[in-house]
C-alpha cells in the first residue's frame, strides 16, 4: 500500500458522485417519502413517474 496517494481514487470517487446525482434525475420520481400499502402500490406509482417523466421529455424535444 502507498503511503501517499497520488488523488486518482479522489478523482474516481468524485466522478462515480457526478454520475451518481445525474442519474437520480432521470428517475423521476421525486425525494419523498412515500407510504405505500404494497409492493404493487408502489410499482404502479414508479410507472406513473416514469411515463410523466418520459411524456415531459418528449415535449422538450418537440
Amino acid at each position: 500500500m502507498a503511503g501517499q496517494g497520488d488523488g486518482m481514487l479522489l478523482a474516481e470517487g468524485a466522478r462515480f458522485s457526478g454520475t451518481i446525482a445525474r442519474l437520480a434525475k432521470s428517475t423521476f420520481i421525486p425525494k419523498e417519502v412515500y407510504p405505500f400499502r404494497s409492493h404493487t402500490d408502489a410499482n404502479k406509482q414508479q410507472d406513473d413517474c416514469l411515463a410523466k417523466g418520459m411524456r415531459l421529455l418528449a415535449a422538450e424535444r418537440v
